[in-house]
């Protein structure tokens, strides 16, 4: 019995030595930011090892940023959190793990970067999709993850619905006719960003992928830009990332220096130039000047502007029974 609890606890004690003299962070980020944090921590470590002396061990964990929140708020041990939609990080403080200043303690309200949905077709563009209004047409299957449980599927469908506001003249009945049959065009529901590109990459399923900016340019990078087109729609969301220490977290296993210094890292030269050559538009103004070509111009809205903010897009549109539940309803029938 002994011996079978020695074999049983030896790959711990392996992991345990192997960390020992290290100081360990967890950074619970969104579904597509793998890449991204690979750069990011590479980058880091070595600098805070100049700086301190500290051997540093960055864990990533990856998901929908709503499905992300929901485990930091189940119990994950994460350190920071780098979501990509503020609703999410506000979850976090009203169950008393992020202070009530998360937001003022870092600029541009502890959002380092932003990016936009926009599309990603076949090669040569088949369906000659150009705008939101092709997304509806009979011959166009559309691929975006679930708003439910995925950020980037949010800023899709509001995107979507700003669109069709804005083409509508602020009509909410003809907006909501409009993200109904969007939503009866999309074969199926990934939980995540990375799960839908999957689908339509992969799987070859759909005609468009919708998705962040910095995905279908880290998408065409990975398969070949011959393969695949971007297609930047006429207007778009503003969907900014925002970042936060978990301070019941940190404050317990002694990390808040190391957290904090970590996400103050996406603010420096280093950090904004490692995001904007990442595809991510940047807050930087010389950087932002440097990758200007990288970006096409587009119109961009807010969820303030469009919608009076995350509180009120989370009861108008993804409660139970709102805006996105309706069309998916709709969308069975």
């Amino acid at each position: 019995m002994r011996k079978r609890l020695l074999l049983a606890l030896a790959p711990a004690l392996t992991l345990l030595t192997a960390h020992a003299g290290a100081v360990e962070i967890i950074n619970a980020s969104y579904d597509v930011s793998r890449e991204l944090f690979d750069d990011v921590n590479a980058a880091f470590v070595p600098l805070w090892k100049s700086k301190t002396g500290e051997t540093l061990q960055i864990r990533q964990s990856h998901g929908g940023s709503s499905k992300q929140a929901r485990s930091v708020l189940d119990g994950m041990a994460a350190d920071v959190v780098t979501l990509n939609q503020t609703v999410d990080i506000e979850i976090l403080r009203k169950g008393g793990l992020v202070a009530d200043n998360w937001q003022s303690r870092l600029p541009n309200s502890a959002s380092p970067y932003y990016s936009l949905p926009t599309f990603l077709v076949r090669a040569g563009n088949p369906k000659k999709i150009r705008d939101w209004s092709d997304l509806i047409r009979a011959d166009v299957k559309v691929i975006f993850p679930n708003p439910k449980t995925s950020g980037n599927g949010r800023y899709s469908y509001l995107a979507a619905y700003a669109y069709a506001l804005d083409a509508n003249k602020g009509d909410k009945a003809k907006a909501q006719d409009f993200v109904n049959r969007l939503v009866a065009n999309v074969p199926v529901f990934d939980t995540g960003g990375r799960g839908a590109t999957s689908t339509f990459v992969e799987r070859q399923i759909g005609d468009v992928l919708i998705t962040f900016e910095a995905e279908v340019a880290a998408i065409r990078t990975e398969y070949g830009k011959s393969n695949l087109d971007a297609v930047t729609p006429s207007i778009s969301l503003r969907a900014d990332f925002p970042v936060a220490v978990v301070d019941r977290v940190a404050n317990k296993r002694g990390t808040q220096k190391v957290a904090t210094a970590y996400l103050e890292f996406l603010y420096s030269d280093a950090g904004q130039e490692i995001l904007a050559k990442r595809h991510h538009r940047v807050f930087n103004k010389t950087i932002a000047a440097k990758y200007a070509a990288s970006f096409p111009s587009v119109k961009l809205v807010t969820v303030e502007e469009a919608f009076g903010g995350w509180d009120a897009v989370s009861k108008n549109f993804f409660a139970d029974g709102a805006s996105f539940d309706q069309a998916a309803q709709k969308a069975l029938k």
